[in-house]
Parts: structure tokens; C-alpha cells; sequence
């Protein structure tokens, strides 16, 4: 049989390091054929291979029954392959159009022919449903629809074998549905797709198979209709996954932790964008908030964080207000905050294991005389003991954040926010983009702060993360709580009918 891709033994060294070891399997053509894998795994590699971005250090690949050698992009592309990456590749201040034709444009070379261009590019966007305007510039695009532009890009270029590495990332729920529909038409067009992937659910719901590589090795292919979510987790992880956090400790008298008290806040374009929000956390317990993106979640985290000043309202931590309170004395008063972006927000990626978990408290007396000076010893055994403790993977805490792996960078924004004693932790997606293993570690890491008596606000796009960590589920629409249910109690349809406004949970006020 003639296969889209095969590959036999391919593997790549990085000097003493193997990335991937004699790695073979193949795709039948016209198939979703997924590659899943923890985090640092050889997923990405072996990617940037089929796509001519690396050189194998031995093996063969071949396509459509014929043995290649890329040495660069150019090459598989002349072979029919388009590859859309994680981190798009476009230019913000250019239009769809002149993104999608860079490289390749229509007209003479004194003059681009965009009338036509865009023409072509509509009747693509049309053909497989991913309702492009050509004419708009990509800056004024979301998340979702810069990477319709991306994979427009390569359907321009008529690849015939379409690679997504990790493509619904930094996608909402919502999104996600609508690119596994694009996947499944792109599919029924006859293309051949691989996509990267650790979201079980997503592999099982489009892929036709999947192969599985755990540290750097092929563990097996199999069909998807004939494997579960738990033995693809077993593959991957090579164990038994428990998410959920483990067992739970209930408090005798619970205290009221964090309160926030009919909190609202207007942008600048004088849209509330929360309207009188008010909820209550206890000691012990895990507070869910489930909601569609942009129904004022990204407000009212900066808010209770000190990054964003309220109009009306209060939040107290233990008694104390912090209302409009700068972010540093917010976190010195008792909350742990961990941001939905560990790069943006979490890390100084540059910095080293050591630096990154004591930021924010650099210029305390433990770590630095008069507030100037560091004390390395100090912050050296104090990155070593977090290290232990949570299990953060690296040669040594002097290593740079930027060489961990996703979940283990997270590892160190975790470590930072409980090593500061806080009563109340924010979590904000705090397993986004993270494989199994990592996620159940997070998981396990935040209901045991819950067992010893903290509070946690946990805000999460991903409703069976929210079902199965939390204790209350609040539901925001449009800046609004339309409800508080029990976790254990609720349903993912009644939780789905509160997120679009309709008020079916008990209402409360804090």
C-alpha cells in the first residue's frame, strides 16, 4: 500500500541527547491521524522533520510512496505538505490576503495583482467553511480566526497533507468544536491530516488513528475506534491517570476566606463589562467559575490581583480589604496568584529556576541585604527545596526557565504562589496546555492546598476540569454570577444552559 507518509527508523540526536528514536509508523491517505504525547515527549520534532525544519540523523521518510530528503521547508512544501505551527507565523500589520500570498504573489513584479488574490482566497475560505474575509488585516483577527488564516495559507500553497502541532492550544471550547468540524471537511476533501495533539477527547472524537510516543519512542499505533481515553493515557504516560486532586477533607467550621462584594467595572468604552458580581470562598473548599471567554473572567481577575481598579463594590481577603491595593501588597496580604499565562505573566523565561521562584519576593531580608544585595546561598536552597518539593524536572536550579518543559514551568509558578503562605490562590487555566501527567499533578497540587484550609478561586475554560476539581461551580455571563450549583450535583448541560445566561442553578449573593 501506497502511504501519504511512512516513516522508517527516523531518528535525530541532539549532540548526546535523542530526541527521537527510530520512530515508525504510517498514514494512510485521506485519514486524521493523530500524534499524542506527554510534553517533551518528540511530538514537535519529529514534526519539524516531515517538514523539512530538521534533518534526520538516520531513518528514511518517504511520500506518497517515494523516498525524500528535505533540507528545508521549500522542499516539503513542493511535495504537497503544509504545516500550520502552535505560534502562527503571520504579520499583524498586513491583510489576509497579502499574508497568505507572501512568498508566492499573483501579477507582475512591479505590480500585485490583490484583486485576484483575494478572489482565490474567498473561494478557498468558502469551499471549506472557515469564513475568511481576504481584505481585513490580520492584527484585527482573533486567536481562532488567525488560524483559519494559517490554515488557508497552506490550502493556498495546495498541500495535499496538512500538520498541526498542538492547534487548539489557545482555543476555547467553543473554538475547539468548530476546528474539529474544519478538520473532519477538510478530510471529506480528501486531504491527509496529522495533527499533535495530548487533548484525549479531541483525538477520540476526529482522528481515525493514533500513534503514541513516549520518550522519544513509538509505544503503538491503534485504530481509535477500537482504544479508550485510558489505555491512549496509559500509552502516553505509561500508568494510571487519576485527575480530580485525590480525596478531600471537609472543613468543621469553615471560614469565609475571600469576599467579593458587589464588585462591578466599566471599560474604557463604558461597557460594564461586571455588573455588580458578588461571591464568597471558604476554607477548604474550591470555587469554580465557569463561564464562555469574555464574560468579564479577565476583569475580575485583575481585580481581586491588583492589576485593575474597580468602580464600585469591595473585596476583602480574611476581613481586609484589597480593594485597588497594587499587585505586590495584594500578594503580601495573602493571595496566591497563578496567571493564565505562564510566559506573559508567570516567567521571566530567561531567568533561571532559581530567580523565577523567588520573584516577587527578591528584595525581602531573606533573600537580599538592605534590598539590594542577593543572597545566593539563601536563594540557591531555597529553589533546591522547592525543586524537591514539587517535583520540577531540570539539570539544576541555575538552569534558564525557557529549557523546562511546559509543565514544568508551570511547576515553578505553583511553587512561587503556595512557598509565599497565601490563604486564598487564584488559578487562573492553571493546567492550559499541559498533558495528562502534568495536569493531575496540578490537580493533586490544588486540592491539597484545599485540605489544609486555603481557599481557591479556580477560573478554567475547561468545564470537566472545573467539574472535577471544584466543590461550587459559579457561572458568569456577561459580568453576572446567573447561579451557584453544587459540583457533585450539576450536570455538563446544566452548566452549559447557565453559561449562556439562562438561570437554572440556585442564585446567591456573597
Amino acid at each position: 500500500m501506497e502511504y501519504a507518509i511512512e516513516l522508517k527508523e527516523l531518528t535525530k540526536r541532539f549532540n548526546q541527547f535523542t530526541a527521537n528514536d527510530k520512530i515508525s509508523f504510517q498514514v494512510e491517505k485521506g485519514e486524521i491521524h493523530a500524534l499524542a504525547g506527554e510534553n517533551g515527549a518528540g511530538k514537535t520534532t519529529l514534526m519539524n522533520m516531515i517538514y523539512g525544519l530538521y534533518t534526520p540523523t538516520s531513518g528514511e521518510l518517504w511520500i506518497n510512496g517515494e523516498q525524500v530528503k528535505f533540507t528545508s521547508s521549500r522542499d516539503s512544501i513542493a511535495k504537497g505538505i503544509g504545516m500550520v505551527h502552535q505560534h502562527f507565523m503571520l504579520v499583524p500589520k498586513l491583510t489576509v490576503a497579502e499574508n497568505i500570498i507572501a512568498g508566492q504573489e499573483t501579477g507582475s513584479p512591479l505590480k500585485l495583482d490583490r484583486k485576484t488574490a483575494e478572489k482565490q482566497i474567498a473561494e478557498l475560505s468558502d469551499q471549506y467553511g472557515l469564513k475568511i474575509d481576504p481584505a481585513v488585516k490580520v492584527g484585527d483577527l482573533s486567536v481562532t480566526m488567525q488560524q483559519r488564516v494559517e490554515i488557508l495559507k497552506v490550502l493556498y500553497r495546495r498541500a495535499e497533507i496538512l500538520i498541526f502541532d498542538e492547534p487548539t492550544a489557545v482555543l476555547t471550547p467553543q473554538e475547539i468544536d468548530e476546528f474539529c468540524d474544519i478538520l473532519l471537511k477538510l478530510k471529506q476533501q480528501g486531504k491527509t491530516i496529522l495533527f499533535i495533539s495530548h487533548k484525549l477527547n479531541e483525538v477520540m472524537k476526529i482522528s481515525d488513528q493514533v500513534t503514541v510516543i513516549r520518550l522519544g519512542k513509538v509505544i503503538g499505533t491503534v485504530k481509535t475506534s477500537e482504544t479508550t481515553p485510558e489505555e491512549l493515557t496509559r500509552m502516553m504516560v505509561g500508568r494510571d491517570i487519576s485527575l480530580g486532586g485525590g480525596a478531600r477533607e471537609e472543613m468543621k467550621t469553615p471560614k469565609e476566606i475571600l469576599k467579593i462584594d458587589h464588585v462591578s467595572y466599566k471599560n474604557s468604552k463604558n461597557i460594564k463589562k461586571v455588573d455588580g458580581l458578588s461571591l464568597s470562598v471558604k476554607a477548604g473548599e474550591i470555587l469554580g467559575i465557569a463561564g464562555v471567554d469574555g464574560n468579564g473572567q479577565e476583569e475580575l481577575v485583575e481585580m481581586i490581583c491588583g492589576l485593575r481598579n474597580m468602580d464600585e463594590g469591595d473585596i476583602r481577603l480574611d476581613g481586609e480589604s484589597i480593594k485597588n491595593r497594587p499587585t505586590g501588597m495584594v500578594q503580601d496580604m495573602g493571595i496566591g496568584y497563578i496567571p493564565e499565562d505562564r510566559h506573559k505573566d508567570g516567567l521571566v523565561l530567561d531567568f533561571s529556576i532559581a530567580e523565577n521562584v523567588i520573584l516577587g519576593q527578591h528584595r525581602k531580608p531573606l533573600f537580599a541585604k538592605h534590598g539590594l544585595i542577593m543572597k545566593k546561598k539563601e536563594i540557591g536552597e531555597t529553589a533546591e527545596s522547592l525543586r524537591e518539593q514539587f517535583d520540577i524536572r531540570c539539570s539544576g536550579v541555575d538552569s534558564a526557565a525557557s529549557t523546562l518543559s511546559g509543565g514544568n514551568q508551570q511547576k515553578i509558578v505553583i511553587a512561587r504562589a503556595i512557598f509565599r503562605g497565601p490563604k486564598a490562590i487564584l488559578a487562573v487555566q492553571p493546567t492550559r496546555g499541559l498533558d495528562v501527567g502534568a495536569i493531575e499533578y496540578i490537580h493533586k497540587a490544588l486540592v491539597e492546598q484545599r485540605n489544609q484550609g486555603k481557599a481557591v478561586l479556580l477560573l478554567s475554560l475547561e468545564l470537566d476540569e472545573i467539574l472535577s476539581l471544584s466543590d461550587r461551580i459559579a457561572v458568569i455571563h456577561k459580568g453576572k454570577i446567573v447561579g451557584i450549583v453544587d459540583a457533585h450535583k450539576t450536570t455538563r448541560e446544566e452548566l452549559g444552559l447557565m453559561m449562556l445566561g439562562h438561570v437554572t442553578g440556585k442564585e446567591e449573593e456573597a
